[in-house]
């Protein structure tokens, strides 16, 4: 069975598995992010691959933009077309915590995007990017890991007016192709859809990158809707919710020492906080009784979502990536599912 694709838009196609690199880096030398590349594109298929400004994670201002860097070298060291790959990136939201970026960045105006798509063309050495997302809002939202919107928390934040403007001269420019949002919500799409009208702009948000996995199904409650109607496609990160659903950390020495949970044991707060083993156990149970790896099992859940346009994953080793390839050639059956739908009925969303 051949990679399925996928088309994002018109003239914008991508594989249905998008290899996320933000442990390049980080967990990974440029020589391992080469080979896990030349895996994903020469053998493989995919063709898409999404990073962002602020990668490597855990974030650090000596390492900020490699992943960025190391697919640009990849690329010459391999000689790979550039219309032969779909590339993603993101700008980093406000965090007041990244001061190397920006200055925290601050906020998401007008300046602080333009600057970060040019930053980004120079680290990946190309003239355009095929796919720019907002990585988190600028406005306050509930997110990572967060579920319930505190109304005191609401500070004044950039127009989205002046973030459209600043994203359509940048197409218009022919620095990048399309937008995308990312850990958005459904107010948050409408807005920007009934925004973007006004600068020429409604055909080119496409695309809404947001978690959703066995343990985290929350864009059903409401993104779903907004993205059937407005024909936006999810790209759904975190599909194994950061390899919990590979069912390592379940062993009794709690998976191995260089799994990205322990390696960064106390530093990535954001994914111990947010991803725990939870009813992980159930998930690997039915993989386990339906013969197929809890890998697969998690990547095949996800992939059957008729919105999802591409499963954003990401893998340290060569053997993860054909791990995660099996799923494309797993029809989940009807038990299967209804079983997942039970587990989940008992267990919703422990990892939002």
């Amino acid at each position: 069975m051949s990679l399925p694709f996928f088309h994002l838009a018109p003239d914008l196609t991508v594989s249905k598995l998008c290899f996320g690199t933000m442990t390049f880096g980080e967990q990974n030398t440029l020589s391992q992010s080469f080979r896990l590349l030349d895996e994903g594109f020469f053998v493989a298929g995919i063709n898409f691959l999404d990073t962002a400004e602020m990668y490597p994670v855990p974030q650090h201002r000596t390492t900020q933009g490699r992943s960025e860097e190391y697919i640009s070298r990849w690329m010459r060291a391999r000689k790979v077309p550039r219309d032969r790959i779909i590339l993603a990136t993101k700008v980093t939201g406000p965090s007041g915590q990244m001061v190397w970026i920006r200055g925290g960045p601050k906020s998401l105006d007008a300046c602080n995007i333009s600057e970060a798509i040019d930053n980004s063309l120079l680290r990946l050495c190309t003239d355009y990017i095929d796919l720019y997302q907002i990585h988190w809002p600028d406005r306050y939202v509930p997110m990572f890991g967060e579920t319930e919107y505190d109304p005191t928390r609401h500070y004044t934040s950039v127009d989205i007016e002046e973030q459209l403007d600043a994203l359509g001269k940048a197409i218009d420019a022919g620095k990048i192709r399309y937008v995308g949002l990312s850990n958005e919500t459904p107010y948050g799409v409408m807005k920007f859809l009934q925004l973007a009208g006004n600068f020429g702009l409604s055909s080119k948000i496409i695309a809404v990158q947001n978690s959703y996995n066995l343990l985290c199904r929350n864009f059903d409650s409401g993104l779903a809707e907004c993205c059937h109607h407005e024909r936006i496609s999810l790209l759904a990160y975190s599909p194994m919710a950061m390899g919990i659903l590979s069912g390592k950390y379940l062993s009794p020495d709690s998976g191995p020492p260089d799994a990205r949970m322990n390696l960064f044991k106390g530093k990535y707060s954001e994914g111990e906080s947010r991803y725990k083993l939870s009813s992980s156990t159930e998930y690997v149970r039915i993989a386990v009784k339906y013969g197929v790896s809890p890998a697969s099992l998690a990547i095949a859940f996800v992939l059957r979502h008729p919105l999802v346009a591409s499963a954003v994953f990401g893998a340290t080793k060569v053997w993860q990536i054909k791990e995660v390839l099996e799923a494309t050639k797993i029809d989940l059956s009807a038990d299967i599912i209804a079983e997942i739908n039970e587990v989940h009925a008992r267990y919703p969303n422990p990892c939002p």
